[in-house]
């Protein structure tokens, strides 16, 4: 097949990984980097000579010779952007969050349908070798089923100007959820609390809590104040349970066959229960080291080739967007549930 056009659009933080990346995979073709400030792309670009820096979206845009965009650039623009690229009949990769809102995020949704164009998030822990071995562990029923989700992400972070802490760590872990539940379980109602200790003028640490339709509840907990880097999540199955650590290389993962077992008889209106504590092996699986953003890269193109959905398309992207403006809503009624 022929190399997919590529342009990026975005040449700050996360745009330098993309043009990384995009040069390294061999369905693409980088034909652009485009940013506001040209001088910025070119330092980006660097050896990169045959791609071409612009300020101009519109230049880029009608380029025939570029079927698709990565836009990494902040989630304010990401609408007016993604709406430009698919009105000219590009394909779109687009980093998180896809827009500030549900409606926006929709609208650019119905717009990929109707264009007939790839709508992708960059949901790039999803394409880590870590999360894709536990959606397989979670898919296969070695877990059981799912009892409960418990997610820390903190750090001594970036304060950002324009998003709180729950926009800005939250969709790494809402994504992963998504993307690891088994089928048929979804979140049902959310609850967030939230604090702003330093007087940043927006929350710099939250809490937030789903109830899922298995009956099962996952907690995560975002903060940019730690002194201490922790990247941990625990997923409790009903026959293993699995634990990410992500800042050690030597143990990213391990399932612990060790749990409770409960047994009921019943004996008319009462039940009586026995407990038993299981303890069995702990499995450390061997994972390759691979960076996740050649397989957003990788995915990106295959689903343009094969003309399909790719694995976190503009859905996902929704169904985060629903989580996140749930939360905000809970936040502004003093942490109340909220049924999705």
């Amino acid at each position: 097949m022929t190399s997919i056009g590529l342009a990026v659009i975005g040449a700050g933080y996360w745009g330098p990984n993309l043009v990384r990346n995009a040069m390294a995979t061999p369905e693409l073709r980088l034909e652009w980097l485009c940013d506001l400030d040209e001088d910025r792309a070119k330092a980006v670009l660097g050896r990169y000579t045959t791609v071409r820096p612009t300020t101009s979206l519109e230049q880029v845009l009608q380029d025939p010779a570029v079927d698709a965009v990565a836009i990494a650039t902040p989630a304010r623009t990401h609408f007016d952007l993604v709406q430009a690229a698919l009105a000219a009949g590009k394909h779109v990769l687009v980093e998180k969050p896809l827009t500030p809102t549900y409606a926006e995020g929709a609208k650019l949704v119905a717009l990929a349908e109707e264009k007939d164009r790839v709508l992708m998030l960059d949901h790039t822990f999803c394409y880590t070798p870590v999360v894709r071995r536990i959606r397989d562990l979670i898919a296969s029923g070695e877990l059981g089923d799912v009892l409960f989700v418990d997610s820390v992400r903190i750090n001594l972070g970036l304060v950002q100007p324009d998003v709180d802490v729950l926009w800005d760590l939250a969709p790494h872990d809402l994504s992963i959820l998504d993307f690891v539940l088994p089928e048929g379980v979804t979140p049902v109602a959310v609850a967030a609390h939230t604090s702003d200790p330093i007087g940043a003028g927006r929350p710099c640490l939250a809490y937030l809590t789903l109830w899922l339709s298995s009956g099962a509840i996952a907690h995560i907990h975002v903060n940019w104040l730690s002194p201490t880097k922790i990247r941990t999540t625990v997923i409790g199955g009903s026959r293993r349970t699995i634990v990410w650590d992500d800042v050690n290389p030597a143990q990213r993962l391990a399932v612990y066959d060790r749990g409770v077992d409960l047994s009921a008889v019943g004996a008319d209106e009462r039940r009586a229960a026995l407990i038993s504590y299981r303890t069995g092996d702990v499995v450390v699986p061997a994972l390759p080291e691979r960076e996740a953003l050649r397989g957003v890269m990788s995915e990106f193109a295959s689903a343009i080739q094969e003309k399909r959905a790719p694995l976190t398309d503009g859905h996902s992207g929704l169904r985060v967007l629903a989580l996140l403006e749930a939360a905000g809503e809970s936040i502004q009624n003093d942490g109340k549930r909220v049924d999705l």
